[in-house]
């Protein structure tokens, strides 16, 4: 089944919601970044979630990103999308590997830790707009949950998970986001209230052949489910040589020059998708010329 997001709303348009399968799009950050199992879980999960939200993002330019920061072993994730989610993403610390919880699961709150979750959209603005809250459980559902609640004061149930297969591929991959608009009936919060606890784990729905469709159907049962627009998200890194040039055209021209004087040139390397880009002495020596110094 090809990745896709629905978009959808619910309970006669009181509830927005989102359903996602994202196997290939996880089992290519899997490939990019030579994760472990637990980092796999972690950051396929962070990813989901960032390509369900960037289908909230509404002009070509905005982009979203989601950095978490804890005192576990994986030390943080970074996931980015945009209004086609299309995302990018890496984990600190890719190749720890962790024991299963309790649950025989892998532990992705305990690689994680204590720590924060910042969600930061950039929207053509002067600035970004920040928002940034404590992690409830590492687990990363609980936590966007949390910040959807805290920072947006948008009721909100988010699902994520990643099921990792015995050759450390991806096997299922997916996720869900409820959001309770204003005018939403206490019937409805009662029924997603009851529902939601009880709901089988993301993967083993989508493991028994379910579709984000089906998902949503589950959940609302015999209320009204409209999907308005199905959306194919993609592991997809924006960086070229031209763009790391020009990130080079903009260091300080003593530091240029003592790059090519020590190091004979420079490696710049991308987080997002684990490419090298090497920049001889000659290519140094033309950028400082191009902006106006002596090499």
């Amino acid at each position: 089944m090809r990745d896709y997001i629905v978009r959808a709303i619910a309970a006669g348009g009181s509830v927005r919601a989102f359903a996602a399968t994202t196997k290939g799009m996880v089992e290519t950050a899997r490939g990019l970044h030579g994760t472990t199992p637990v980092a796999t879980a972690a950051l396929g999960r962070l990813l989901t979630a960032a390509s369900m939200m960037g289908a909230t993002l509404k002009n070509d330019t905005d982009l979203l990103t989601l950095t978490i920061r804890g005192d576990g072993p994986i030390g943080g994730i970074v996931a980015t999308t945009d209004c086609k989610s299309r995302v990018r993403g890496y984990v600190f610390q890719p190749q720890f590997e962790l024991l299963l919880n309790e649950s025989g699961k892998l532990d992705v709150g305990g690689a994680v830790g204590a720590g924060t979750l910042t969600v930061s959209k950039d929207l053509g603005l002067k600035e970004p707009v920040s928002g940034q809250v404590a992690l409830v459980s590492g687990e990363i559902a609980e936590d966007i949950t949390y910040y959807f609640a805290a920072s947006e004061q948008l009721p909100s149930s988010v699902g994520l998970g990643v099921m990792v297969d015995t050759d450390c591929t991806v096997k299922q991959a997916g996720g869900y986001i409820i959001q309770l608009m204003p005018d939403a009936k206490e019937e409805v919060i009662a029924h997603l209230e009851s529902k939601l606890p009880k709901l089988p784990a993301v993967t083993t729905l989508l493991e028994e052949g379910k579709s984000p469709e089906d998902i949503l159907g589950i959940i609302f049962g015999a209320q009204d489910v409209a999907v308005h627009e199905k959306i194919y998200p993609e592991y997809f890194c924006s960086c070229s040589v031209e763009k790391t040039r020009k990130a080079l055209s903009n260091v300080e021209p003593n530091e240029l020059k003592s790059i090519l004087e020590e190091d004979k040139g420079a490696t710049i390397h991308c987080h997002f998708c684990n490419k090298d880009y090497r920049f001889g002495e000659d290519d140094i020596r033309q950028i400082i010329i191009a902006n106006g110094g002596k090499a």
